[in-house]
């Protein structure tokens, strides 16, 4: 059967509960800078399928990229968004 004595996580040595939170703050940052890229993405294959426009596409894909490696690099989504916005302005001129 188990033991039902102390419990012995607050009292052990080399819990680093602010790297836990440093650590889940960078997944989450990673998490939303790729879930940005990925609608980027998105968006430039929708420009390249259903408008015909592969230059755009691939235009909106490599800034889209460089967005991506300054999100994760920074921690910011702010490039992302704006390369969105970007995005959904080239789908609306090029359809």
């Amino acid at each position: 059967m188990a033991e039902h004595g102390e419990v012995e996580y607050a009292t052990a040595t080399g819990n680093d509960y602010g790297e836990h939170e440093g650590t889940y703050e960078r997944f989450v940052k990673a998490t939303v800078v790729g879930t940005i890229f990925v609608i980027n993405v998105v968006i430039a294959l929708a420009i390249w399928t259903v408008a015909g426009h592969w230059l755009v596409a691939l235009g909106i894909f490599v800034i889209a990229t460089i967005a991506a490696i300054q999100g994760l690099a920074s921690g910011s989504g702010a490039a992302g968004v704006v390369t969105v916005v970007i995005g959904l302005l080239a789908l609306a001129a090029t359809s």
